[in-house]
């Protein structure tokens, strides 16, 4: 954590209300793509002409980027920072995200942490996955917010989390959040991780759930912002901000 009478910025602050321009949808660029100050643009197939994150200049009120992928199963479109976060040496860690989706099928979405930084980003095989009532944590390291499709509870968000003290769930109606996202609506995902590996989930201010050793308190993490497709259904998650903050460890 931050030392105490350390002068400068102690507070790292990542804000982005995602109103510059996207990544054109007829691109062909290997990721990683940069967007903004901060996030690169990953995915298996982002670099097709119909994948990306393209601004919204129609129903896009207060800046929204939307994550396209393409219509092949298991490709991805998602925003991805550095491998720049240490619990134990950083927290308290707050991620905040205001999400939305044009349809609620075909797909699997994930928000959070995790130790998987690859520019051919996917969640399922890499992250985690959910069919039926099974999560399978395939990361060593993740603490974050599930939705698939391939769920009994298909529109709902779920709590993930592995390698901390507490051994992460993978029956899914133990991690069920209880807050569905439905067609066309906003929904505000905040997450909380404090310096022991605690975290807390919450949907729209609600505090949902709150797993102690959630999470390692030594291993680094990035943040993921990631939606996949399933079969041959494009899939596409409107994000209008993202926001992060952690203490800045000053002996690193």
């Amino acid at each position: 954590m931050a030392i105490n009478g350390q002068s400068g910025r102690g507070r790292i602050e990542i804000f982005d209300d995602f109103v510059g321009q996207g990544q054109l949808l007829t691109a062909t660029t290997a990721p990683p793509v940069q967007l903004g100050a901060y996030f690169n643009v990953v995915g298996q197939g982002i670099a097709e002409t119909d994948s990306g994150a393209a601004r919204l200049d129609s129903d896009g009120l207060s800046g929204v980027v939307q994550l396209t992928t393409t219509n092949e199963d298991i490709h991805a479109a998602g925003l991805q920072t550095a491998t720049m976060f240490d619990v134990a040496l950083m927290a308290p860690i707050v991620m905040e995200a205001r999400v939305r989706f044009a349809a609620i099928n075909t797909g699997e979405s994930f928000i959070g942490f995790s130790d998987v930084n690859t520019n051919l980003a996917i969640i399922e095989g890499a992250i985690c996955h959910g069919a039926t009532t099974t999560l399978t944590l395939t990361a060593s390291d993740i603490c974050g917010f599930l939705m698939s499709t391939d769920l009994s509870d298909s529109a709902d968000w779920h709590a993930v989390y592995n390698g901390g003290t507490t051994t992460g769930q993978t029956v899914s109606t133990s991690n069920d959040l209880g807050d569905d996202a439905v067609a066309g609506e906003w929904q505000i995902l905040r997450m909380e991780i404090d310096p022991n590996g605690t975290a807390r989930w919450y949907t729209d201010g609600a505090l949902q759930k709150t797993v102690t050793g959630a999470v390692s308190t030594t291993v680094d993490l990035c943040f993921n912002c990631i939606t996949e497709s399933k079969t041959t259904a494009v899939k596409t998650m409107d994000v209008d901000y993202i926001y992060i903050s952690a203490n800045r460890d000053f002996n690193a």
